[in-house]
């Protein structure tokens, strides 16, 4: 993986009335499979890897997980065989259906599926120890990725000319991104993070990582928790798309646009903002999210 990657930087909106200049980092674009906040994320993580001389890499998933996609093909091209332990014990014969899950047995992937509580289960030291008597030996990725090598990776995100803008947006799924982003930029930029779901937990996990107290969540953009979706939404990220050519994903990027267009209508940022957003990627899980609409008679996101 390529040290250093930078993604272009595409002006999206300007805002005359409000004086308010909008722009998107295409982070999205570094990779057409390992794309965005992953690519960074598991960069450090791969190097770590083939120090410890491991041969397999473990981590944990939901069914259309954009991680557990990224993990597979980023093993499969960096030499690692990849263990999937996925949520979901019903899944276990639906991965030719899943797209995600069927795109990661074709990168060599092999699956474990579990039940809800024993995921919950998945940071106790007990479950990594049944974990490593069945797949031997592996380096464990926590789910989504995030560590102190992922915030190392993330960190990259920004480069010097982003600090000319007073306001950085990024999706905020496990912390990850929204802690390197913190760790690079100025003290006098503003960071936000528009979760994904609703928790609670997440500025405990931030902190942890994060070494700058220039960020802020904004929580109500979540559309009812991690997967959820709403037509309004749908609508909004396929008038993106039609708008500017830019495919957002329901379960991130879409919420965190939805949300930036609507603090903009409430006049949250102050006349003559710069405002960057971090296009994190994960357009692979729409394929996914487009079965689960079809099944309910919903308009599909374009992509």
């Amino acid at each position: 993986m390529q040290a250093n990657k930078t993604s272009r930087i595409q002006e999206i909106l300007l805002s005359k009335d409000k004086d308010i200049s909008l722009f998107i980092k295409r982070e999205d674009e570094l990779h057409p499979i390992i794309s965005g906040n992953k690519y960074r994320k598991l960069k450090y993580n791969l190097i770590e890897a083939k120090n410890q001389e491991k041969n397999t890499i473990l981590s944990f998933g939901g069914a259309f997980s954009n991680h557990i996609a990224a993990i597979a093909y980023a093993s499969e091209i960096n030499g690692f065989n990849s263990v999937g332990v996925i949520r979901g014990e019903e899944l276990v014969d639906k991965i030719e259906s899943n797209p995600t899950l069927n795109f990661a047995k074709s990168c060599g992937m092999k699956f474990f599926f579990v039940s809800r509580e024993t995921y919950r289960n998945k940071n106790h030291q007990s479950f990594t120890k049944e974990l490593q008597n069945r797949f031997g030996d592996f380096y464990l990725v926590p789910e989504g990725g995030t560590n102190e090598l992922a915030v190392k990776g993330c960190e990259e995100i920004l480069k010097q000319d982003d600090r000319n803008f007073n306001f950085i947006c990024t999706s905020v799924g496990t912390g990850g991104t929204i802690s390197g982003l913190v760790n690079a930029s100025d003290a006098n930029q503003k960071i936000l993070g528009f979760p994904a779901l609703k928790v609670d937990f997440l500025k405990e996990d931030i902190r942890k990582f994060a070494n700058q107290k220039n960020w802020e969540l904004i929580t109500d953009y979540h559309f009812g928790g991690y997967g959820k979706i709403k037509p309004e939404l749908i609508t909004f990220i396929n008038s993106f798309k039609d708008k500017f050519g830019i495919p957002l994903d329901p379960i991130y990027t879409g919420k965190m646009m939805y949300g930036i267009f609507d603090l903009m209508s409430k006049d949250y940022f102050p006349k003559n903002s710069k405002v960057l957003v971090i296009h994190t990627g994960g357009l692979q899980g729409i394929k996914g999210m487009n079965l689960r609409l079809k099944q309910k008679n919903l308009p599909l996101i374009k992509v």
